[in-house]
C-alpha cells in the first residue's frame, strides 16, 4: 500500500504539469515551479516532486538545465481541448451536445439540440432571395467583401437594433459569418490566455467550449428566473476580476429566463466598478412578442457589446452574424477580421439581406413565435405528465429547461437515450460548476416526432 501510494502522489504531479502544459498555462519554453513550491502546493515532498519532474524529463515533456531548473520541452503537442481540463464524461462535456446533434441522421429525434427544424424555417422567403441572388451582376458572385460587411445589411442590422432600444449606427457594425465567430473575434480582442471570463451557471455550453479554446479561466455565476444572482455576481468580479461577462438577456438559453431591468441596472452599475466588458448574445431577439430591455440599450454599447445572428429563425446554412461596438474596438475587430477569414461572406450576407426586406419574413416570425409558444404549453405538460418538471414558464423561445424526477442523473440518461437514436441534452453540459446533474435542456420545435416523448418515457421507465 505504502508504494501505491507513492506511485499515487508522483501520479499528481505528472498530471498537475501535463494539465498546466495542455492548457497553455505552461507554453513551451516556460520555466516550472520550483521543486520546494510546487511541493508545497501539492502537499507533497520535495523527492516525490523530484521524482515526477525526472519521469516528466524521461518522457520528454520537460528538459532539465542544471542549475537553473526545469523548463517545458521547446516541442509539445498540439493543443486538445478535451486535455484543457480534467478529463470529463463525454455525455456532460460542452462539445458533445454539438457532435451527437450535427451528426445525427437527418430524421433522428433531436431535442438536445439549439435549433429549429428544417420545415419551421421560411423556405419560400430563401428561394426568393437565392433566385435574386442569382441574377446578381459577376462581381457580387466573384468578388471578396467588404470585412465591416456589406452595408446594406448593417443598415439594416442598425434598424432591427433601434427597435430593441440599442442605438448603433451602420459603421458601428461588423458582420461575421456567425455568432460564435462574433465570439471568437471579442475574444480574440480583448482576452490573454489564463485572463477570468464570468458566464452564467447554467450557460450556453459553447460559451464554455470557446474560452476553453482561448485558455481563458471560467467562472460560474449562478442564474435566478431575473437573471444572474447579484450577490454573486459581485462577489465574483471582487474576489476574480474577471477581464468579460459573457450572457443572454432577451432569451437566456438554456433557461428561457428574462433579464428583470432591475437585475440589468445593477449588473451594469457593478460592471462600471470593476472595469470589465459585457458581452451580450442577443441570437434569439426575433422570438419575442414584446421586446425587453436590453443592456446594450441600458449602456449604449459603451462597456456592453451586443452580437447576433440569424441562424435561429432565417436559416442555419446561411451563416450571418453581427457585432455592434464602440467604434474603438471595432477597428480592431475589422484588423482581426481581415487577419482570419480575409474578407467578407458577401454571398452569405446578400442573401440573408434579400431574405430579411422580403415581406414574408415578418409574417414568418409572427407565425413562428405562436407556434413555440403553443409547442413550449404542450410539451411543458407532457413533460409533467413523465415527471419532469419545468424549471420556469419562458415568455418566449425554444427552451425548457427541467428538472428530473429525484434520483434520476441527466447524463445517463442521456446516454441511454442515444443507444436508442434521440439526442439530448443533459444539464452539466451547461453548467460550470457541475451543478446541474438533475437538469435536461429540451428543444420544444423537436419534440413533434411522437418518437420523441416515447423514447423519453420508456429511458426514464428504465432507470
Amino acid at each position: 500500500m505504502a508504494e501505491e501510494a507513492v506511485r499515487t502522489r508522483i501520479d499528481l504531479v505528472r498530471t498537475t504539469i501535463r494539465e498546466r502544459i495542455a492548457a497553455r498555462s505552461l507554453a513551451a519554453g516556460a520555466k516550472l515551479p520550483s521543486v520546494r513550491a510546487l511541493a508545497r502546493t501539492l502537499r507533497v515532498s520535495v523527492s516525490t516532486v523530484v521524482e515526477g519532474y525526472g519521469r516528466l524529463a524521461a518522457e520528454g515533456a520537460i528538459v532539465s538545465r542544471p542549475g537553473s531548473g526545469f523548463y517545458v520541452a521547446d516541442q509539445i503537442a498540439p493543443m486538445a481541448l478535451s486535455a484543457v481540463g480534467p478529463k470529463l464524461d463525454r455525455a456532460i462535456d460542452p462539445l458533445w451536445i454539438s457532435r451527437q446533434s450535427l451528426e445525427a441522421a437527418d430524421d433522428a429525434p433531436k431535442p438536445g439540440c439549439g435549433w429549429l427544424p428544417a420545415s419551421w424555417f421560411p423556405d419560400a422567403s430563401l428561394r426568393r432571395a437565392l433566385r435574386a441572388l442569382s441574377r446578381a451582376e459577376a462581381g457580387a458572385l466573384a468578388d471578396y467583401g467588404s470585412p465591416l460587411g456589406l452595408p446594406a445589411l448593417r443598415q439594416l442590422v442598425g434598424r432591427r437594433l433601434g427597435e430593441r432600444g440599442v442605438e448603433a449606427a451602420p459603421d458601428q457594425i461588423l458582420l461575421t459569418e456567425s455568432g460564435t465567430q462574433a465570439i471568437d473575434l471579442i475574444c480574440r480582442l480583448l482576452l490573454e490566455p489564463g485572463d477570468t471570463v464570468l458566464v452564467d451557471d447554467p450557460c450556453y455550453f459553447n460559451f464554455r467550449a470557446l474560452l476553453r479554446a482561448h485558455r481563458a479561466e471560467v467562472v460560474g455565476v449562478p442564474f435566478t428566473p431575473a437573471g444572474p444572482d447579484v450577490e454573486a455576481f459581485a462577489a465574483a468580479l471582487a474576489a476574480r476580476r474577471p477581464r468579460l461577462y459573457i450572457t443572454n438577456s432577451a432569451v437566456h438559453n438554456p433557461t428561457g429566463a428574462t433579464l428583470s431591468p432591475a437585475v440589468a441596472h445593477r449588473v451594469l452599475k457593478l460592471a462600471d466598478l470593476y472595469g470589465i466588458v459585457i458581452v451580450e448574445d442577443d441570437i434569439f431577439a426575433d422570438f419575442e412578442h414584446t421586446p425587453v430591455p436590453r443592456l446594450a440599450g441600458f449602456d449604449g454599447l459603451d462597456r456592453v457589446i451586443q452580437i447576433g445572428s440569424f441562424s435561429k429563425t432565417l436559416s442555419a446554412a446561411a451563416r450571418c452574424g453581427f457585432i455592434a461596438a464602440r467604434p474603438d474596438w471595432l477597428d480592431g475587430l475589422v484588423d482581426l477580421r481581415i487577419a482570419t477569414a480575409f474578407g467578407g461572406g458577401h454571398l452569405n450576407e446578400a442573401l440573408v439581406c434579400a431574405a430579411l426586406t422580403d415581406g414574408g419574413y415578418r409574417r414568418h416570425v409572427e407565425t413562428l413565435r405562436t407556434r413555440l409558444a403553443r409547442a413550449r404549453r404542450a410539451v411543458g405538460q407532457a413533460l409533467r405528465d413523465l415527471g419532469v418538471e419545468p424549471w420556469i414558464e419562458p415568455r418566449a423561445g425554444m427552451f425548457l429547461w427541467c428538472m428530473l424526477p429525484e434520483g434520476l442523473d441527466a447524463a445517463d440518461l442521456a446516454r441511454a437515450a442515444l443507444a436508442k437514436g434521440l439526442v439530448l441534452a443533459p444539464g452539466n453540459a451547461f453548467s460550470p460548476s457541475f451543478t446541474a446533474g438533475r437538469f435536461m435542456r429540451f428543444n420544444v420545435a423537436q419534440m413533434e416526432d411522437p418518437r420523441t416523448l416515447e423514447t423519453l418515457r420508456s429511458c426514464l421507465e428504465a432507470r
